[in-house]
């Protein structure tokens, strides 16, 4: 306790800690949310542009993904971080939209910020932004339309959709039809697909192949095996076959060259079993996520049976769903019963790289997608647009039903909302009408990127969806307000069911601190914030 002007001081926090409280902790936080949201802006819709991050080794990476992005941007602000987790988060669940969410948040922060400068309280806001996400929730199921696996079409034009705008769009269409085929051949409407995605540099994009199967970025370990298998039966390991070590230590003196040839032959004997269980099942490829002993790998290959060891947990578990092999943990359970199927098990150099194909297997529940790209940026750039499209299509599927795009659909939420805040009235009404005007930033942003004033733009496409053509939204393409269900822009319902709770919650969580403290082990940077 210190004394001031004779009246006690006291010291609850460490000497050095840094605190901000109320309405200046709000508009930090604000303002260095809307910061971040405002970097990723210009990257939305087809004619965004791309971002270039060099890392503090000089690697570069070129994209206009949002989640990429903003991964890679290395935020300190705590609540700048928490725009990042939303995206990523997104980028988790949907798989697109991630840019639209960031923006979203970003533009919902800054109408918050007006409010509250008009002395509404941020409780107020809560509550009419709880109302506005579940009515909006309501408006998007009634203009959603329904999407089945059968509905190939529009499963390739949502596939389009997330292509368009990305550095592979010169493909999107060879690129759209493989991501289609790869869900659609695995995808039984109850478990989430399993569909890997490898890229490799040294080819066109239009090289990018399906493989019904699983690719392995290894090769086949040892030298003489062989390197092609027709008609595989293959059997996946979660055990090694190696002389296992004991589980307390041992001292072994071996005093004669007798004794030592001796204990050779034991571990040679021991090998050879487990050898010999591989050959009794009828296995002509095995895949374990263990060790193989050199010695075992030599007895394989004399019976013309190749091997890969050391492969990842997740990929065991995609071939076992590819090829219908059961996991085998202890090797002396392996029957023939537990073989899985493969057409074809090849190496090939891709790349120059060495890579193993697992092909045509019967009925798998697991396939891969090999995206080619000519440099290395390209196939990264590639991978994520098919990440984007694989995912954008199971999403689809999974909430069933579609919304069209071009920030259509976003205007006629505004639209209803706005109506919508009139029946609630009171300063609520307020807070659902600055939720309805934030949406609009998505039609806005997309006007922006035609070069066209983007007032005039929405002006006609308020008067669209007024006038009851609610499909209506932004053709980047042509700069004008255009049929978005003609042109085929499409996306999946999830893809924004899932971004505007996430950036309202988001949103309502930073609107609720109004404490910051920062501890005096941190430098305080401009504004009061940790420096790095």
């Amino acid at each position: 306790m210190n004394q001031n002007n004779g009246q006690p001081v006291y010291m609850v926090l460490p000497e050095g800690t840094n605190r901000n409280t109320g309405r200046n902790a709000q508009n930090q936080n604000i303002e260095a949310a809307k910061i971040v949201a405002a970097s990723v802006r210009t990257t939305l819709g087809p004619k965004g542009m791309d971002k270039m991050l060099v890392n503090a080794l000089g690697d570069v990476i070129i994209s206009n993904d949002g989640a990429t992005i903003l991964t890679e941007m290395d935020v300190d602000h705590p609540a700048a971080k928490m725009v990042v987790e939303v995206s990523q988060n997104q980028e988790s669940e949907v798989g697109d939209g991630t840019t639209t969410v960031a923006v979203f948040m970003g533009e919902l922060l800054k109408k918050s910020q007006e409010l509250m400068e008009q002395n509404i309280h941020p409780s107020v806001l809560m509550r009419g932004f709880r109302l506005a996400r579940d009515k909006s929730m309501t408006i998007l199921k009634e203009c959603s339309t329904p999407v089945t696996k059968e509905d190939r079409e529009l499963l390739r034009m949502i596939a389009l959709t997330a292509l368009t705008g990305k550095s592979s769009e010169t493909s999107k269409n060879e690129l759209a039809d493989l991501a289609v085929d790869a869900v659609i051949s695995v995808y039984d409407g109850v478990n989430k697909p399993s569909i890997k995605i490898e890229k490799k540099q040294g080819a066109g994009i239009e090289e990018s192949e399906l493989v019904h199967g699983i690719i392995l970025d290894k090769e086949i370990t040892y030298a003489n095996m062989p390197k092609v298998i027709s008609n595989a039966k293959i059997a996946v390991l979660t055990c090694g076959l190696e002389v296992k070590e004991g589980e307390r230590t041992a001292e072994i003196r071996v005093n004669t060259p007798e004794q030592l040839q001796a204990f050779l032959q034991q571990e040679s004997e021991i090998l050879k079993k487990q050898v010999s269980i591989i050959i009794a099942s009828g296995a002509t490829m095995v895949f374990t996520d263990k060790a193989i002993d050199d010695m075992a790998l030599h007895y394989l290959s004399k019976r013309g049976i190749s091997a890969i060891r050391r492969i990842g947990k997740k990929d065991i578990e995609s071939i076992s769903k590819a090829t219908g092999a059961k996991i085998i943990s202890d090797l002396e359970e392996l029957t023939e019963l537990d073989l899985g199927y493969a057409g074809m098990v090849e190496e090939t150099r891709i790349g120059g790289e060495n890579m193993t194909f697992i092909r045509d297997c019967k009925n798998p529940k697991a396939v891969s997608i090999l995206v080619r790209g000519s440099t290395d940026h390209i196939a990264d750039e590639a991978k994520r647009s098919m990440d984007d499209a694989v995912l954008g299509i199971v999403a689809a599927l999974e909430k069933g039903s579609i919304v069209f795009g071009g920030g259509s659909i976003e205007m006629e939420v505004s639209r209803r909302l706005k109506r919508y805040a009139d029946s609630v009235g009171g300063r609520e009404q307020l807070a659902i009408n600055a939720f309805a005007e934030a949406l609009e930033i998505i039609p806005r942003t997309l006007a922006e990127s035609t070069g066209r004033d983007p007032i005039d733009m929405l002006v006609e496409l308020r008067n669209k969806h007024d006038s009851g053509e609610t499909a209506y939204g932004v053709d980047v393409n042509d700069n004008a307000i255009s049929d978005m269900k003609t042109l085929g822009v499409i996306e999946p319902l999830k893809t924004k069911t899932h971004a505007y709770t996430a950036a309202t919650e988001a949103t309502i969580m930073m609107l609720r601190i109004d404490d910051v403290i920062i501890a005096k082990s941190a430098t305080p940077g401009p504004g009061g914030m940790p420096q790095q």
